[in-house]
């Protein structure tokens, strides 16, 4: 008789190596949104969008300065650490940054939202012993921290939080406290769908890049324009989209006068970019 052979259940990664598994899907992640082309008012390898004191370069050289703190708030997922913790590594990854960069703010936003989903999908991992979807990863960040985001101090120097107590409008803070609703209704599904419309990424990131752009509160646009700013945006968003996005044939040249009209403004959607990658990074881990 022949010997009945069963699969042998594949032995999870240890904590370690996912961390850094993570950790990498975190910096590609951050890599990928810098190198979709064209964005309006976003920095990318071919222009500096609405930015005068940036470029590619900047950026890159804060993408080397992170690499390590990725790692570590995937491993400190991992193994439950308490949300002071990892504030702690948050404060010292934008230290980091403003020493690679020249005092110049490239991934503030992206160090607390991208941070907390990659503890997050460590925790999971470690908890359920599989990849978790992105919308649990969005969930578990409201599971694990909800309570310690809100009562967590606030850095009232940023550009993004003086526009937030200025037009009284809920932060990145509240999003991620609600499980980011943003990530889990429109960003993961628009990019996924995209995807699998198109199978061309830069198509599938702009489409939902100016998705988020249509209905974001974004705080760098409320901050370099003001509410008049932020409608003008987001109406030109809508109008991409509903002429068909990135779906449809030759949207380039019709996304080239949007950037234009954002650059002749000063206008730069920071909030929506990093959604855009923290979209990639929760896409990506669930094949990770």
């Amino acid at each position: 008789m022949n010997a009945v052979l069963h699969p042998v259940p594949a032995t999870p990664p240890s904590p370690t190596a996912a961390a850094h598994r993570l950790g990498r899907l975190a910096i590609t992640s951050l890599h990928a949104e810098l190198a979709c082309a064209p964005k309006p008012g976003l920095v990318t390898p071919w222009s500096r969008g609405s930015h005068q004191d940036m470029d590619a370069g900047t950026f890159l050289r804060s993408l080397f300065a992170l690499r390590g703190y990725f790692v570590a708030v995937a491993a400190a997922g991992a193994h439950a650490t308490p949300f002071e913790d990892l504030r702690a590594y948050g404060i010292d990854a934008e230290a980091a940054m403003l020493r690679a960069t020249g005092g110049i703010n490239t991934h503030r936003g992206a160090i607390f939202s991208l941070g907390l989903l990659v503890a997050a999908s460590a925790q999971f991992r470690h908890i359920k012993g599989t990849p978790p979807q992105g919308g649990e990863v969005c969930l578990a960040v409201r599971d694990y921290w909800a309570p310690a985001l809100l009562t967590a101090p606030l850095n009232n120097d940023s550009p993004g939080q003086r526009a937030r107590q200025r037009h009284g409008v809920a932060g990145v803070r509240e999003q991620a406290a609600q499980g980011f609703p943003l990530l889990r209704d429109v960003a993961l599904p628009t990019l996924q769908a995209a995807l699998r419309a198109t199978q061309d990424r830069q198509a599938a990131m702009v489409q939902t890049l100016m998705s988020l752009i249509a209905v974001t509160t974004d705080l760098n646009l409320l901050h370099r324009g003001g509410e008049r700013g932020l409608a003008f945006a987001q109406q030109q968003a809508r109008r991409f989209l509903a002429e068909g996005g990135a779906l449809q044939p030759g949207w380039r040249a019709r996304l080239g006068p949007v950037c234009d009209a954002f650059e002749a403004k000063r206008l730069s959607p920071g909030g929506s970019a990093d959604l855009l990658a923290c979209a990639w990074f929760l896409h990506q881990q669930e094949a990770a």
